[in-house]
């Protein structure tokens, strides 16, 4: 079976290091996202010829496609220092201070899952955002005083995975968002290749197809299963991945042809054979399966509903006719033939 850190973005320590070393480090190297890429161009040069900070960017979309990357592109291409944080991390205003008054002018502050942000946190950026300036309580009881401090222009770049958690206020701070779609297999192909080189590792055009097919349209996944795949050919084929050897190991790590491992095909085999194809809601699944139901939300599903395998609907999930066709299943016994 395929180790779960390969499409779980919570991965290994060392899965994360190599995976930074993959990614580029300026907008023309950077494969998809076409329209989200352009656009950014044009900001940045604007604002560039201006001499001014970039505005505020909010990038959403489903994990592993690009978000963290494309916040590291853009501190690169302005010029400036890049900061890295998470809206978990930042639990006071004090942690928010801390950063926020380090900053230099034009720096770029990366904050993942902003929409995970404490209410107090939130709030007590606003003014950073619009007006450059953080109010921080010293003291406590009747001697405490109220201290303002300005900052230097920096700018704000938000990732998230549900946009539609952010409230309102904050996303109204954001004077340029982008949304991140799923890649092609012709996209993920390229970053293959470009991997792959940067690995050292040998790759043909068969191999490249095979992974990218492989990969739930996320270049995250293409560049763990190239990992993984490497270390199985460097044991068995001569560190050379050909279409044949990519499919040999990919079948040895559980990922089908479609790129569904052990967890998707356990989330479908639920929803048809238990539930009678759903609906069924997120939690009571949560519990058949014993995921998270945060982790079936964000990382499992989102794949499943790009390729028609899953429906979303006010009563629950529905597996579709072309899940139950693709696992070969029928409906729980009473519930029906083939959903």
């Amino acid at each position: 079976m395929l180790p779960q850190d390969i499409l779980d973005p919570q991965s290994a320590a060392e899965d994360r290091q190599a995976e930074a070393g993959l990614r580029p480090s300026q907008l023309g190297d950077f494969v998809g996202q076409s329209a989200v890429v352009d656009e950014l161009r044009l900001f940045i040069t604007a604002a560039k010829q201006r001499g001014e900070p970039l505005d505020h960017v909010l990038l959403f979309g489903p994990p592993g496609l690009g978000k963290t990357t494309l916040a590291s592109i853009i501190a690169g291409e302005m010029g400036t220092r890049f900061h890295q944080t998470s809206g978990p991390v930042l639990e006071r205003k004090d942690d928010l201070a801390a950063i926020l008054t380090s900053l230099e002018e034009g720096d770029v502050l990366f904050i993942d899952e902003i929409h995970r942000l404490s209410r107090v946190v939130e709030e007590c950026l606003y003014p950073a955002l619009e007006d450059w300036r953080i109010d921080i309580i010293l003291g406590e009881g009747p001697h405490a005083n109220s201290v303002r401090l300005h900052l230097k222009r920096f700018t704000l770049v938000g990732a998230t995975t549900r946009a539609g958690m952010l409230t309102g206020p904050l996303r109204a701070r954001f004077g340029i968002t982008e949304r991140l779609n799923f890649y092609e297999p012709a996209e993920l192909e390229r970053i293959a290749v470009r991997s792959a080189r940067i690995l050292g590792v040998g790759l043909d055009g068969e191999g490249a197809k095979e992974i990218a097919t492989r990969s739930r349209g996320t270049p995250r996944v293409t560049n763990r299963i190239l990992r993984r795949v490497r270390d199985y050919a460097q044991v068995h084929h001569d560190n050379f991945i050909t279409g044949g050897v990519a499919r040999e190991a990919l079948e040895a790590f559980d990922v089908d042809p479609m790129g569904l491992d052990a967890m998707d095909r356990i989330y479908l085999s639920t929803v048809i054979s238990k539930f009678g194809g759903g609906p069924v809601g997120l939690k009571t699944l949560s519990v058949a399966i014993g995921e998270d139901a945060e982790t079936l939300e964000d990382v499992v599903e989102p794949y499943l509903v790009q390729v028609g395998f899953i429906n979303r609907t006010p009563q629950g999930r529905m597996a579709t006719p072309a899940a139950a066709k693709h696992l070969k299943k029928k409906a729980a016994p009473g519930q029906g033939e083939l959903i």
